[in-house]
């Protein structure tokens, strides 16, 4: 029998490797361009679409994930230009947004403050749920938004008053009431809010120890057209500065991300954001209570930067459109 030797050389048929047209790619990566652009100018509350603008700045976290799409795209076309804008747009939205998740915040050893902000929507955010949240984290403040006269009394049938005895409340019909609880006493400060926006009371916190501290209870207009985010800008515009003679803290519903240029100016009047510090920066607030998570990030603790964040986190608020946010600060020692 004779063996047959067979020649011959095995041939892989060669891989088909995706194309792209330069033109779809630049139609692609385009809008990420302008995306970026206007994230780093600050541009959203110049869009002249009422507050179209001011809503979609919001998504610049979901748009700096899809962006790995179009530098995928861009280097389907193999052209230099686009595959070198589509990479420079991902590397700067990356470079506003992963900071968040990271966490900055220096250490200080100073009293604890612990502090609670939820927004009650109309009112309608169940009072046993917030009362339960106040005795498990036993936060030294709790501040509301959309606090209603029947609000107030859902609150203090489920006990509010046993652990946070001492209060001051500018309670208002639908979105507008707002009010402070605390578990030392407070001193009212006058309310800066202007004709027509929500209540924002201010009060003076007389702690065991430490420096005097300043809460601020924060809800601005949501900007749902152009009137009210004027009225939203202006809002922001009027929260107090950080001040060498107090520490002060701002807490509640801002309407704001951090990729809007109207908060990031608050922040540079020398606060620092408490989930940014944490890095749970990216964690979103809003819509509460629905069949998909929440999308956005609105509801905020900003603190004097001579303070320090040291924990985070949301929690469920029965019938409210938001999670609560609770964060502890460390104080500093002197001021």
């Amino acid at each position: 029998m004779t063996k047959l030797d067979v020649g011959g050389e095995i041939v892989s048929p060669p891989r088909r490797r995706l194309r792209v047209s330069p033109r779809t790619a630049w139609i692609v990566v385009a809008p990420f361009a302008v995306w970026a652009a206007a994230r780093l100018a600050g541009a959203d509350g110049a869009v002249p679409l009422g507050g179209v603008g001011v809503a979609l700045m919001t998504g610049t976290p979901y748009v700096a994930a899809t962006s790995l799409l179009a530098v995928a795209i861009a280097r389907a076309a193999r052209r230099t230009a686009v595959i070198v804008v589509a990479v420079a747009a991902s590397v700067l939205l990356a470079a506003v947004v992963l900071p968040r998740a990271a966490g900055s915040a220096p250490p200080v050893t100073g009293p604890p403050l612990r502090i609670l902000t939820v927004n009650l929507f109309f009112g309608a955010g169940d009072a046993a749920t917030v009362v339960d949240l106040v005795r498990r984290l036993r936060p030294d403040v709790l501040t509301t938004q959309e606090l209603t006269h029947e609000a107030v009394e859902a609150l203090d049938a489920a006990g509010v008053a046993r652990l946070l005895p001492y209060r001051h409340l500018e309670d208002g019909p639908g979105p507008s009431g707002s009010g402070i609880y605390a578990r030392h006493p407070l001193s009212a400060a006058p309310d800066f809010v202007r004709e027509g926006g929500h209540h924002m009371p201010r009060a003076r916190l007389a702690l065991p120890s430490g420096p005097p501290v300043e809460i601020v209870d924060v809800h601005t207009l949501a900007p749902l057209n152009a009137p009210y985010t004027a009225q939203w800008e202006a809002d922001l515009a009027a929260l107090p500065a950080a001040s060498p003679g107090v520490v002060r803290v701002l807490a509640g519903d801002f309407n704001a991300s951090l990729d809007h240029a109207a908060l990031r100016a608050v922040l540079g009047r020398g606060y620092a954001d408490a989930a940014d510090a944490t890095g749970d920066g990216l964690t979103a607030t809003w819509p509460a209570n629905r069949w998909f998570p929440p999308l956005i990030t609105i509801d905020h603790v900003l603190y004097d930067q001579r303070a320090s964040a040291v924990r985070t986190g949301v929690h469920r608020v029965a019938g409210s459109d938001h999670l609560a946010f609770y964060a502890e600060l460390r104080l500093p020692g002197r001021i």
